[in-house]
Order: structure tokens, then C-alpha cells, then sequence
């Protein structure tokens, strides 16, 4: 990589980085790209190098963020299944409350209403992380952790409703209700009862 080209890396992930602090903080809707550009140190012309639109950067947020923990949930070898589906959640829900209530807004906005989103933002972050975690079941399907007849379908479309729910929870008591709690207590007392039928692992 020569310098120009690392000096291009930077500057985008500077954008990106000052994007998720202003969102973060005021709301999608309550900033505009020169907010973030002045913000960055850089020229408005110099954001339409790397991003179409602001909304890009939620958009790069709700996929990037989730793709190193469930990483880390196919290369660990030591817990069961149950194990290292909590450590999944109970990061997934970090990751949520670390970029904010006003980004969970932005995501579930557009997810709860699909049909009117246009083509300038994203409603496609319910099925995005739907298919990683139907894959993250399917690979420990193949790897014997859960047996061959795992519905995986099923149980990813419920355990997934139960995360969506902790969300939109969360946004809407203004954040008193604490989704990384309660997604605890939904490992603790239902993620076990509902994979044991299908794991030799769990007790």
C-alpha cells in the first residue's frame, strides 16, 4: 500500500469515526455532511469520495460492527453451544448500547416500516443479522454441536425476536430498560431450555 492510498484509508475511517460520534449523539436526522466534514478537519466534496450519503455510515455501522464477535463464536472450540451463544448476545447488546439509543432508532426505524424506506437508507439490518446468526446455527450444525435435526430456522427467528424486542424495549423506555441485562436472563433462564432438545452438551 503506498501512501496515497493509505492516507485515502485514513481519511474515510475518519469520516466514519466522526459520523458515529455526531449520530451517536444528536441523531441521524439532526446533522447534516457538512457537520461531520467540519467535525472531521476535512472539505463537504471530500465525504462524496467515500460516502453517497450520511446514512451510508449508519448503514456501514449495523454491519460492521457484528462481523468480529461472531468471528469469535466460530473459532471457539472450548464452550458448548449455549455457552457461546450468550458470549454472542451478550456482545451483540454491548456493541448496540455502545453506539447508542439514537442509532438503535435509526436502525429499527427503517426496519419496522421496510416498504417505505427509499433507497437512500437501509431496511435490510433485520435480515442481515438474521442470516449471520441462521449461519453461526448452521455451522455448529455441521460442526456437531447441535444435532442434524436442529430446526434452525425456527430457532433463529425466535431467538432473533427476542433481541429485536430488548431493542426496541430499550428505545422505547429511553433507555431505563437495559437490554444487556435482560439479555442475560434470557441466556440464564430460556436460551438453554431451548437448544438442549437439540445438543448432547447442554444439561
Amino acid at each position: 500500500m503506498n501512501l496515497r492510498e493509505k492516507a485515502a484509508l485514513e481519511t474515510r475511517a475518519r469520516l466514519l469515526k466522526t459520523g458515529q460520534k455526531l449520530i451517536t449523539k444528536h441523531g441521524l436526522s439532526n446533522i447534516s455532511v457538512e457537520d461531520i466534514t467540519n467535525a472531521a478537519g476535512v472539505a463537504k466534496g471530500t465525504f462524496y469520495t467515500y460516502f453517497k450519503r450520511k446514512e451510508d455510515i449508519v448503514f456501514e455501522m449495523c454491519r460492521d460492527m457484528f462481523v468480529p464477535i461472531r468471528d469469535e463464536f466460530i473459532s471457539d472450540t472450548t464452550n458448548d453451544i449455549a455457552t457461546k451463544l450468550a458470549n454472542y448476545f451478550e456482545k451483540f447488546m454491548i456493541e448496540v448500547q455502545r453506539y447508542g439509543i439514537n442509532i438503535t432508532r435509526e436502525w429499527l426505524r427503517d426496519v419496522i416500516t421496510p416498504a417505505n424506506v427509499t433507497d437512500t437508507k437501509d431496511a435490510h439490518k433485520w435480515q442481515y443479522d438474521t442470516a449471520m446468526l441462521r449461519d453461526m446455527l448452521n455451522f455448529a450444525v455441521k460442526n456437531g454441536e447441535l444435532k442434524k435435526n436442529t430446526p434452525t430456522e425456527t430457532l433463529t427467528h425466535i431467538i432473533m425476536t427476542q433481541m429485536y424486542g430488548m431493542m426496541l424495549c430499550w428505545c422505547m423506555s429511553d433507555e431505563e430498560f437495559n437490554p444487556r441485562d435482560w439479555v442475560q436472563k434470557f441466556c440464564d433462564i430460556q436460551l438453554r431450555v431451548i437448544l438442549k432438545p437439540y445438543s448432547k452438551e447442554i444439561k
